[in-house]
């Protein structure tokens, strides 16, 4: 699902790459990821040949990248000093937070988020450049993570207010950032929801992709697909694979907003769920490229 994903991130983003995701089992804070272990992996991505590609994400960090690079050429978000794009997260964060404007001018006609209640659930990389921005337009920001030092961090840096684990789906604000890991939203944390837009930087935020967004159509919640959104991070990467330049990175990562708009548009105009919106768009770019294979 990671990879579907992925597929459709780069489509609907305009993006030339395919769909790749790569998991390691383990804890990314334990004394077991070293470099010796990075460098293994690069050495898997290495026998590939070119086929995948990977990149930091959650867990992973810049010198990771650097470390995999010993291995092999096949990685991007290297640092800055090795000419690569260094960490995406702050194009990420700058993509979701486009796109949770382009939410809250779909439903309130200015995209204003000045005073607006914004729950960030998770306060990582991600999280943490989201609540930098959103500071920065006033807005009214609560925040959760299973992480001490990383609510310390935003709070010292932000002034942001810590909510407990219990009142995240049920804190009554207007918009729900996820921005940690996936599943979030189900049949569960669903109805207890108090807020009108949920644009967050988590992949596969939906425990069921069909189910759960007709469950928030159903609540009048109205949800920014997270592949969409969170495209960011993989234009960093792909702006490092044509030589790396922050300025076209987040002029690519500005088209976020205009995208979003357009998928609730699409999603209105044939009743249905944004979600499924996202997924139509991003189709239709992948199978217009497919067609090009009978001009060959």
């Amino acid at each position: 699902r990671l990879s579907r994903g992925m597929s459709f991130k780069a489509a609907i983003s305009g993006l030339n790459l395919g769909g790749g995701k790569a998991v390691i089992i383990g804890d990314s804070r334990s004394k077991l990821k070293t470099e010796a272990f990075m460098r293994r992996f690069g050495m898997f991505v290495e026998n590939l040949n070119g086929k995948y590609i990977t990149a930091e994400d959650v867990g992973t960090s810049t010198q990771d990248m650097e470390y995999i690079n010993a291995s092999t050429d096949h990685v991007t978000g290297l640092p800055v000093s090795m000419g690569g794009g260094g960490d995406p997260s702050p194009v990420t964060a700058y993509g979701t937070y486009l796109g949770m404007k382009a939410s809250m001018k779909k439903l309130t006609g200015s995209d204003s988020l000045d005073g607006k209640r914004v729950i960030v659930q998770g306060t990582g990389n991600v999280g943490y450049y989201l609540c930098e921005l959103l500071k920065k337009e006033n807005a009214q920001i609560f925040v959760y993570d299973i992480f001490d030092d990383k609510i310390k961090k935003v709070v010292d840096e932000f002034g942001v207010t810590v909510i407990k684990a219990s009142e995240v789906y049920s804190f009554d604000a207007d918009v729900f950032a996820p921005c940690a890991l996936g599943a979030i939203l189900n049949e569960n944390t669903i109805p207890q929801l108090k807020v009108s837009i949920i644009a967050g930087g988590a992949n596969n935020q939906l425990a069921n992709e069909v189910a759960d967004a007709n469950l928030l159509k159903a609540r009048g919640i109205l949800w920014a697909p997270d592949f969409l959104i969170n495209a960011g991070g993989l234009v960093n990467v792909y702006t490092e694979l044509e030589g790396y330049n922050r300025e076209r990175a987040m002029g690519r990562a500005i088209k976020i907003y205009d995208t979003t708009l357009r998928c609730y548009e699409h999603a209105e105009a044939n009743n249905i769920t944004s979600s499924e919106a996202s997924i139509v768009l991003a189709q239709q770019r992948i199978d217009e490229i497919a067609r090009l294979s009978h001009f060959i």
